[in-house]
């Protein structure tokens, strides 16, 4: 399985590179919806809408939004206050997700007020996430492809921390395998990708402890997002979100650390001015 998923991370690595780098920001925001689209499919799922047909409606309200967000701008790039909105309301769900982290049985029934809450969920999740990549990508590329590189690195570097010192569990009853000592791993890594980053992009000395700071954050809403997922996961039984990539279950199994972290770095960089 291991040999699986490093085979699969090293044909999906270098097509999400060559994307970032070489797609128009338009472009790249369809390719992304599509996906992320692809992961509320499998979010629905997991909020236990099995009908095929209510799940496409779902989606196709999300999609809307998505357009309609495109449409208030104007068609410029120039005014995005809207996706700065949308990139706002997603740190404040994130925030209220660690709540739910600690409230472990809020909405974990299987009647119709959970499936509410974990439907709205999946669009304060997705959508804001979009907006913060559109964002970054409109600031130039190499921003996004840092905030993408920080949350490979902190998976990495959680990855073999965990495995060389992990002996606290983080959160046993939501994700077992997750240790403090791969959280604080996987945080120093990904804080020292984000400053090499940022200087080869062109931040100067003062603003590189910001950026360090900004990326501490998006490292720590990048666990929230994969323990989120993790819970969801829990409520109704399941290992993975789906099984389309192989050796890594889902979309949303891959993306659930990129939807809670983009939204963070993209608004410290709006807010910090780096």
């Amino acid at each position: 399985m291991t040999r699986i998923r490093i085979l699969a991370a090293l044909a999906m690595a270098p097509t999400a590179i060559a994307a970032v780098l070489l797609l128009p920001t338009p472009w790249l925001m369809l390719l992304v919806a599509i996906l992320f689209l692809g992961a509320l499919w499998e979010w629905f799922a997991l909020a236990e809408i099995e009908d095929s047909l209510a799940r496409s409606a779902l989606l196709v309200l999300n999609l809307m939004l998505m357009v309609a967000l495109v449409w208030g701008t104007g068609g410029t790039a120039a005014t995005l206050v809207l996706f700065k909105l949308a990139v706002v309301l997603g740190v404040v769900w994130w925030l209220l997700a660690m709540l739910w982290l600690v409230h472990y049985d809020f909405a974990s029934d299987h009647d119709t007020n959970a499936r509410v809450f974990k439907l709205a969920a999946g669009t304060f999740a997705v959508v804001p996430a979009w907006c913060a990549l559109a964002l970054l990508h409109n600031d130039g590329p190499g921003w996004l492809l840092l905030a993408l590189m920080i949350v490979w690195a902190t998976d990495t570097g959680a990855y073999f921390a965990g495995r060389a010192f992990g002996k606290r569990k983080l959160a046993p009853r939501i994700s077992p395998n997750k240790t403090v000592a791969g959280v604080v791993g996987g945080a120093v890594l990904g804080v020292l990708v984000a400053i090499v980053g940022a200087w080869i992009l062109g931040a100067t000395a003062p603003q590189l402890p910001l950026v360090a700071l900004v990326a501490l954050l998006a490292v720590l809403f990048s666990v929230v997002g994969d323990l989120f997922e993790s819970l969801l996961k829990r409520h109704v039984g399941v290992k993975d979100s789906g099984n389309l990539i192989p050796g890594h279950g889902g979309i949303m199994d891959r993306a659930d650390s990129v939807l809670a972290a983009l939204p963070v770095f993209a608004l410290g960089k709006i807010w910090l001015g780096f």
